[in-house]
């Protein structure tokens, strides 16, 4: 049967710890401090089974104002909340502070726990509408109440059944999911080394899993798991929702704690800017500007810049791994006060660099959904890889693109008008060129990156082939070498002609200087493949390789240069260019310094 994890929550001295005790036989007071005191100050756990067989944690968490960011931790942690207000004492200060968290915090399912009933039976009712007025406009609007007294054991029957009730119809947890286990305890195990614990949500751990260790400020650290613990038993792999201790291999305990959190490698995006939008509380645009972000167990410094009410953008002192539809309680550390709670719209926005930029940014997330816009995201960056929107949240395993959207291979979408652009902006670039200078190569691969940007980059072969051009020798270029070489060409016909009748007589460099045809025009015509360029300023017919093998193979093998010569009736400032050119393509094979063979 499925497994939960419940939080506490509610004023100091209400009686939370006592009901939890009272209820699985266990001490959730870790610290001597807390029990000689009778005051929770960390965070408290214990477990136990419903009468229906569902295994329940439950997170004990401090109701004193000065351990308010010690309640936080472990309410932001948990889907289901046990709200805890005492009978004598009536709604209270921490009561309100609590009411806030959770409201922030988006959490829906949960009770409401009258405790100390013996104590003043004839205000239970009274608290319990107070109680629900405090609720009306939270996710615990609806949730049920019940009266106990922990000393006396009345009423722990049905806030089981209850609890049981609550349960069932809270959401089941993705085991398949992307694992983030948010650290609330870290240690040392005499013999084991470092265990961290925490509750996990979503995903599955299991022994010898290779996972991260990020936040707080500090590098990502590899670590390996070697052990498992959940509800005090050893465990191969543990599922959601459940406690866990995991025992770790590559970090010490003093470099890992509260606050850091456990994930699997490349998997998640390490955000530190996100856009959100107000849930609750505050507007945005009355907030300070410099707050402190509670997500999972952590509390970090940022910098709050509004668009206006609903919508801002984040900027943490660190990077955390958080995706589209995280909750974010906004805290003012000044005042310590809960201001309200923000969902994540975008973990990755756009950089905002130019004047107007934060106004258009506004529109856009205005009209955004709360799951996040994914053809906002393709349109906004051209291409973006598929990848990069799972580790955002954006889309599941087997998403479909959207329309306006194709998937090219590789696994990126990109937006249909923008590659057309590119294309078009492509075939523009490539006919200007070619306009300017009939003897251009085309326009360098380079150049073709540098016009069109980087998104484009990764489709250049593809956006070539669209637009109706093609690539040699590291420029893209309109298709077909031109017949027609300009200012060029009568110089190139006649050198045509001489060489047809004399394939390995090459002319000296005052009859190309004669004939007009410089460095350029002689590169123009290579590459429309009416010459070929050897070592030294040869210059022969592309088809000289053939004929000079043909000629070759009729010598007794090996031969020589001196026979290479005259066999070809050229001289050596022809000869050795053209041999090195036959050796480098595998026709001739060199035996020694004087001696090559034809290649069969």
């Amino acid at each position: 049967m499925t497994t939960h994890v419940v939080a506490t929550a509610g004023h100091v001295d209400h009686g939370k710890s006592t009901l939890i005790r009272a209820l699985t036989g266990m001490e959730p007071d870790r610290w001597e401090e807390e029990r000689r005191r009778g005051l929770t100050i960390d965070l408290g756990f214990a477990w136990t089974t419903l009468p229906s067989g569902r295994e329940v944690a439950f997170v004990d968490v401090p109701g004193h104002g000065r351990f308010i960011r010690n309640a936080l931790a472990g309410l932001a942690t948990v889907p289901v909340v046990c709200f805890v207000v005492a009978a004598d004492e009536g709604w209270s200060a921490q009561s309100s502070d609590h009411r806030d968290a959770i409201a922030a915090l988006g959490i829906s399912h949960g009770l409401i726990v009258v405790t100390k009933a013996d104590r003043a039976p004839d205000l239970v009712a009274a608290t319990i509408a107070r109680a629900r007025r405090e609720f009306a406009h939270t996710g615990l609007r609806d949730a049920p109440a019940v009266a106990v007294s922990a000393v006396q054991g009345t009423g722990l029957d049905e806030f089981r059944q209850v609890l049981d009730d609550v349960l069932a119809a809270a959401p089941a947890p993705d085991a398949g999911g992307r694992l983030r286990l948010w650290i609330d305890r870290s240690f040392s195990v005499s013999g084991a080394g470092t265990v961290v614990t925490g509750t996990l949500v979503a995903g599955t751990l299991a022994k010898g899993d290779r996972l991260a260790v990020v936040g707080d400020g500090r590098e990502p650290r590899e670590v390996v798991v070697r052990a498992l613990e959940s509800r005090d038993a050893p465990a191969d792999a543990v599922r959601p929702m459940n406690r866990a201790a995991v025992n770790l291999r590559g970090v010490p305990p003093e470099e890992v704690g509260r606050g850091q959190a456990l994930i699997a490698p490349g998997a998640w995006v390490m955000a530190t800017e996100v856009d959100v939008r107000r849930i609750g509380g505050t507007a945005l645009d009355e907030a300070p500007t410099q707050l402190t972000v509670h997500v999972g167990t952590t509390a970090v410094p940022a910098r709050l810049r509004s668009f206006d009410a609903e919508h801002a953008r984040m900027t943490l002192d660190w990077p955390l791994p958080l995706i589209v539809g995280d909750r974010l309680l906004l805290r003012d550390p000044a005042r310590r006060l809960v201001l309200g709670g923000v969902a994540v719209l975008d973990p990755d926005p756009p950089p905002l660099l130019r004047r107007g930029e934060g106004g258009r940014r506004r529109a856009v997330l205005a009209a955004m959904p709360p799951e996040g816009d994914v053809l906002a995201k393709v349109a906004d960056r051209g291409a973006v890889e598929v990848d990069d929107l799972r580790r955002i949240g954006l889309v599941g395993p087997d998403a479909a693109p959207p329309p306006d959207v194709r998937e090219f291979s590789g696994g990126w979408w990109v937006h249909a008008p923008a590659y057309d652009a590119w294309r078009d902006k492509l075939r523009s670039l490539v006919e200007t060129d070619a306009q300017r200078d009939q003897l251009t190569p085309g326009v360098s691969q380079g150049a073709v990156r540098d016009a069109l940007g980087t998104p484009a980059a990764h489709f250049i072969d593809r956006l070539v082939a669209d637009a109706g051009l093609e690539q040699h020798s590291g420029h893209v270029r309109l298709p077909r070498p031109r017949a027609d070489l300009g200012r060029a060409e009568a110089g190139v016909a006649k050198l045509e002609a001489r060489l047809l009748a004399n394939p390995f007589l090459a002319p000296l460099a005052g009859d190309l200087t004669a004939l007009g045809l410089g460095v350029r025009e002689l590169a123009a015509a290579e590459r429309a493949r009416r010459v070929l360029r050897l070592q030294g300023g040869v210059v022969l017919l592309p088809s000289a390789p053939e004929l000079a093998v043909r000629a070759l193979a009729q010598l007794p093998q090996p031969f020589t240069t001196s026979q290479a010569r005259q066999a070809l009736g050229t001289s050596r400032r022809v000869a050795i260019p053209l041999l090195e050119h036959l050796d480098g393509r595998g026709l001739t094979r060199r035996i020694d310094d004087e001696h090559r063979e034809v290649v069969k």
